[in-house]
């Protein structure tokens, strides 16, 4: 029978995508492991391969088409013997199952998300499969499925002449809409805002553009990863406890050896950043406070044996946080080597997504923006996040009581209490301070 390809979870945080490039084409025959499209999802733009052998009998969803939900059907692939007459036919599509290199591609997401409320499908995609009061599936063909949500039909209401009661495309052309209705939408009030989740996130887009009637604008089309961004960051403040750390520390050490190091590595061409310092100082330290190394699983807390340290990385439109892990068991011109790479790969999107799922602390650095400090948002399901201001000379009184100047450097640790609580992300963040202001330690 006729196969559903469905829309797959390319990325742990992927819900819907944007379907860039058919590489395909109607009437083109293909085998297991060709690759059928290319899926832009909220982090990286994919390669998408086929699962089964067979005709690609129809394209639902033109390429260019954004918002396509994971699990909606895209195409239709035909088996042996098949036509693209049997789409039609009340022949029921099965859908394709992911195959198990997706399923290690693309973990499942971190936390449970509640599922926004589908929006109507883009022109050219078939809805997904609907099902009737009782939860129990309607079974229509793709075509009758667009069609229906196309002019606001409920099937439950439309009686198949297809096998088996299956709702086919004579059944749904000469139907119309219950007034009733379409009555009681147009009577509903417009709903609020909603993020990824089912949180409000204010006013809607209609209310935002009548406040600015008359008034010179340009509107920026959101993509994948902007959303995402804006869903998760606005999930991680309303739902995670914060709390926020401040302590400066004493940068002159550290920058006296990281000089002494970078002469003696240059032959190697190495030149570690004072970054690599303070992601190996924090890695330490999740070692040296073992209970501080966790994350909040839900129900549970789970602590991490080894550190895994996550790296904010701007990027246009958004950002990545690739993941260094086993960082305290690496040298720093290790970790400075692997950070180069992963960041240059999250610029030009290239992450594969274990590369930025896991590890259980972060850390942002705006130092080289001037910034003198500033507050992290947790990104979940991580305890804490060490947030990296610039250094500055600045004046201090010594241990002697005599006036000196010394290089200080701003950080804010912002602590998810339900994981960790006040004395123990102080002895966190004292351990991370400890470190950088005695650097050789790190190295023993």
């Amino acid at each position: 029978m006729p196969t559903e390809i469905l829309m797959p979870a390319l990325s742990p945080t992927m819900e819907e995508g944007t379907l860039s490039k058919w590489l395909v084409k109607e009437g083109d025959t293909v085998a297991s492991g060709d690759i059928l499209a290319e899926i832009e999802t909220d982090k990286a733009t994919m390669e998408f391969e086929a699962v089964d052998e067979g005709v690609i009998g129809k394209i639902l969803v033109e390429e260019g088409t954004e918002g396509v939900k994971v699990n909606a059907p895209i195409a239709i692939l035909l088996e042996e013997g098949e036509s693209a007459g049997d789409i039609d036919s009340g022949k029921p599509a099965k859908s394709e199952a992911p195959k198990e290199s997706d399923k290690a591609e693309a973990p499942a997401p971190e936390k449970p998300e509640t599922k926004a409320t589908a929006a109507t499908p883009a022109a050219g995609s078939a809805p997904p499969a609907p099902t009737s009061g009782d939860g129990s599936r309607i079974f229509a063909s793709p075509l009758a499925r667009r069609i229906a949500a196309d002019k606001g039909l409920d099937l439950a209401q439309v009686k198949g002449s297809g096998p088996h009661g299956r709702i086919v495309k004579a059944d749904v052309e000469g139907a119309s809409a219950a007034p009733k209705a379409e009555a009681a939408a147009a009577a509903a009030p417009a709903p609020a805002a909603k993020a990824a989740g089912g949180m409000p996130t204010g006013p809607d887009a209609a209310q935002v553009m009548k406040m600015y009637e008359g008034r010179e604008t340009e509107e920026v089309k959101l993509d994948g990863m902007r959303r995402t961004v804006a869903a998760r960051l606005t999930e991680a403040k309303q739902t995670i406890p914060h709390f926020y750390l401040r302590r400066d520390i004493k940068l002159d050490a550290l920058m006296a050896f990281r000089g002494q190091l970078n002469k003696q590595l240059e032959t190697r061409g190495v030149k570690l950043s004072v970054n690599d310092f303070i992601i190996k100082a924090c890695a330490n330290a999740l070692q040296q406070v073992p209970a501080a190394n966790a994350v909040w699983a839900g129900d549970r807390i789970l602590r991490l044996i080894p550190s895994d340290v996550a790296v904010a990385v701007a990027v246009d439109g958004g950002l990545f946080t690739p993941v260094l892990k086993d960082a305290h068991q690496k040298s720093l011109s290790a970790l400075s080597s692997e950070m180069k790479d992963l960041a240059t790969r999250a610029r030009d999107r290239k992450l594969a997504p274990h590369e930025y799922v896991g590890g259980s602390f972060a850390v942002s650095n705006l130092g080289m923006y001037g910034i003198d400090n500033f507050d992290a948002v947790i990104n979940p399901p991580h305890g804490a996040i060490l947030a990296v201001g610039a250094g500055v000379k600045k004046p201090v009184v010594g241990a002697d009581g005599e006036l000196t100047v010394a290089t200080i450097m701003s950080v804010t640790l912002s602590v998810d209490h339900r994981v960790i609580d006040g004395a123990l992300g102080a002895e966190l963040l004292k351990a991370i301070v400890d470190n950088l202001e005695n650097p050789m330690v790190m190295l023993a």
